[in-house]
């Protein structure tokens, strides 16, 4: 048995079968067309060798620099459009030929070993070869060619000298005038931070510290000495300080002591004359007028004392008598309270200052690191900015020096030309059987090519690999019928049938499907032509010769009914009221002649609105009917390509039998068709049947199949047969 690949090359081939021969006749002519051309005129080659080029004397790096090694050079940036076009036009060649007949070669030097920073193998010689019918001619161009070549090699080095010397003349300004700000921020900053500096190197900023420090020890020691006088001093007086001061200020006014006298004179007359006057007496009452009088004006004097006149802090006396009533003796140590209080006030503030003072410079000690490092880092950016400068002066005058070294990079090594090699004659036989062999292989790529594209399943083998990728179960495998007679169709009516025993394996198998035993199936294909109806009744007549009370449907309403195959003969009338006929089942139902137990509702033949009558009532009435009433229901349905009237009527059964043919089921409307039935919840498919297998079945005689003239239903010459699935 051919393998699957091979048995459907074979078929393509046979499909095809123009593709090959016409591929022979075309490589047979090709290689002809070939064989007949005359021999190709006599090629001259001139070959040319460059290598590299180097000034007699070099006093600058730059000239070195710029020189480009030959290493770096290619094939284009060696043979250029200005070079071909200049040496096409002074030729008098074509600019495309020109370039066609020029090869050049990057090889290595076989002298010496490789130089410094170069490769092992880099290319150190260039060759050209020039090809051309005309030997003079040839030598010109390659002699115009390398001379181009030699000059553009110089351009292109003083062209880079020239661009370095640009490049700094452009870039030294901004590193001048860098300099320049470098060096200002440097003096800018010695001028303000330099004393600094300058004090904490020589040691004074730390002398100042010490000096400051020493200082507050003194004063510290004479604070703590006016603290114990003064607080002896107020022990013994029993005053504070602001009591002393203003105690010493009203005992040394004489206005505030005379008031005071005058105040003890009346107020010593007032307690003499009340040991004989009452307080009512005009007396009494005329010395408390006076000693009020006396008190008011001790009271405005002493605000006037103590106030200072509008110069000085203003104080204030809690008993103005009393705080003014100091001896000598008192008073000089109340002075001396104040004077302590004030010396030790300066002293506090002094010593404030002192320690603020100290902080500052213990701060701007601490600081001079911090400014030392700024100091370097500006001194480091001034060396960078000089050094850069100075390079780029150095580098300016190397570049300059250059000018005068600046040579090509290559120069002549050899012009040779090359021996002329002679033309072999031709083979023609081989030739032209290269040629036949080469037009084979086309041909047969070109019908494996379009037997890929075409898309459709032309073997049994594709078909089960489809299938099982997409898990749809296989029901069956049914063979290609062969029609002894024409009349009578597909229809497995004979009684020993030799395809029987494969309808048979056929609906055992659907048995077995998972879900329970189908009663009622409903058949369907992808496309026309592919055998639905055919696979429909065959299985019908297994069922039914197995005992089984089956019952056929033809759903198609979009074709006329072939239930004549079976003896059967669709109503005339029933295709004008087609509803009317599916509601009553006695004239719907009818037996076939020519199956035992088989039972036809025939179609009512082309209907314009078949999708309306297979939703009716009268319909499912008929299906639910014929599921109570028969042992096996058969639904043969159109096919998909045509509408969706199969989907209509499948929830009304137990599943959807799915039909596939070789040669005819296309893979992109077999995988839509499984891939909406997989996703939908309502539909289920029980699997799939393969028809149209051609397999070795042994043949029964014609003698054996019933004759026309005993079938019960019309001649095929009185009927018009339409082709059906």
């Amino acid at each position: 048995m051919a393998p699957p690949i091979l048995k459907r090359y074979l078929l393509a081939i046979g499909r095809y079968k123009w593709v090959i021969p016409t591929g022979l006749v075309l490589g047979v002519g090709a290689s002809g067309m070939v064989v007949s051309k005359p021999d190709p005129p006599t090629q001259y080659t001139i070959q040319a060798t460059l290598v590299g080029n180097a000034p007699p004397t070099v006093f600058s790096a730059t000239g070195v620099e710029v020189r480009q090694p030959i290493t770096s050079y290619t094939p284009d940036s060696l043979l250029n459009d200005e070079i071909l076009q200049e040496t096409a036009k002074a030729a008098g060649l074509d600019t495309k030929k020109l370039a066609k007949s020029i090869e050049i070669t990057l090889t290595a030097g076989s002298e010496g070993p490789p130089k410094k920073g170069e490769p092992a193998g880099a290319p150190s010689r260039i060759q050209l070869d020039y090809k051309d019918t005309d030997q003079g001619r040839a030598k010109q161009v390659i002699e115009l060619i390398v001379t181009r070549i030699i000059e553009q090699s110089e351009k292109n080095n003083k062209a880079r000298l020239q661009l370095i010397i640009d490049s700094l003349n452009l870039r030294l300004p901004k590193v001048k005038r860098d300099l320049a700000a470098a060096e200002r921020a440097l003096e800018s900053y010695d001028r303000t931070e330099g004393p600094a500096l300058f004090a904490a190197q020589n040691g004074s900023l730390v002398g100042q510290i010490q000096q400051s420090d020493n200082q507050k020890r003194q004063m510290q020691l004479e604070l703590q000495g006016i603290a114990a006088e003064l607080a002896s001093l107020q022990q013994r007086l029993g005053l504070s300080p602001t009591q002393a001061y203003v105690s010493s200020a009203l005992s040394a006014d004489p206005i505030v002591a005379d008031l005071r006298a005058q105040i003890y004179q009346l107020e010593s007359q007032r307690a003499i004359a009340a040991k004989n006057l009452r307080a009512e007496h005009p007396t009494m009452i005329d010395l408390k007028q006076r000693l009020e009088a006396l008190d008011t004006q001790l009271r405005k004097r002493a605000n006037e004392v103590l106030s200072g006149g509008g110069f000085a802090k203003p104080f204030r006396a809690a008993n103005i008598r009393q705080d003014s009533n100091l001896d000598p003796e008192r008073q000089r140590m109340a002075l001396r309270i104040v004077e302590l209080t004030t010396t030790k006030e300066r002293l506090e503030r002094q010593y404030q200052s002192l320690v603020q003072l100290e902080q500052e410079s213990r701060q701007r000690l601490t600081q001079i690191p911090n400014k030392q490092l700024a100091r370097t880092r500006l001194e480091d950016q001034l060396q960078l900015k000089k050094a850069l400068h100075d390079q780029m002066q150095a580098k300016l005058v190397d570049a300059k020096t250059a000018e005068a070294e600046t040579v090509s990079s290559l120069s002549i090594g050899a012009v040779n030309q090359l021996p002329v090699l002679p033309t072999p004659p031709k083979n023609i036989p081989l030739m032209m059987a290269i040629g036949g062999l080469v037009g084979l292989i086309l041909g047969g790529g070109i019908v494996f090519l379009l037997d890929t594209m075409e898309g459709t399943f032309y073997t049994e083998e594709d078909l089960r690999e489809a299938l099982k990728q997409q898990e749809v179960p296989l029901l069956g495998v049914l063979p290609m019928v062969q029609l002894w007679d024409p009349r009578l169709g597909s229809i497995l009516t004979a009684l020993d049938s030799p395809y029987l025993e494969y309808y048979e394996r056929f609906r055992s198998t659907l048995r077995r499907v998972e879900g329970g035993v189908p009663r009622m199936v409903l058949v369907t294909s992808t496309a026309s032509s592919e055998g639905k109806s055919v696979t429909a009744y065959n299985l019908a007549i297994a069922a039914a010769r197995a005992g089984k009370r089956t019952l056929l449907i033809e759903a198609d309403l979009r074709s006329p009914s072939i239930g004549y195959y079976v003896g059967v003969e669709a109503d005339v009338n029933s295709q004008e009221d087609a509803l009317r006929y599916y509601g009553q089942l006695s004239e719907c139902i009818r037996i076939a002649p020519l199956a035992e137990n088989l039972y036809i509702a025939p179609s009512v033949g082309p209907q314009r609105q078949s999708s309306a009558i297979l939703e009716s009532n009268e319909m499912r009435r008929l299906l639910e009917d014929a599921r109570g009433r028969f042992d096996f229901v058969v639904v043969d349905t159109p096919s998909l390509s045509r509408c969706n009237d199969a989907l209509l009527l499948e929830p009304y059964t137990d599943g959807l039998i799915l039909v596939t043919r070789p040669g005819i089921t296309q893979s992109s409307m077999l995988n839509e068709a499984i891939n909406e039935f997989m996703d939908s919840e309502q539909t289920r498919l029980l699997g799939a049947v393969i028809n149209g297998v051609d397999m070795q079945i042994p043949q029964s005689s014609p003698e054996q199949m019933p004759g026309i003239e005993d079938m019960p239903f019309p001649k095929p010459e009185e009927v018009s047969i339409t082709t059906h699935n």
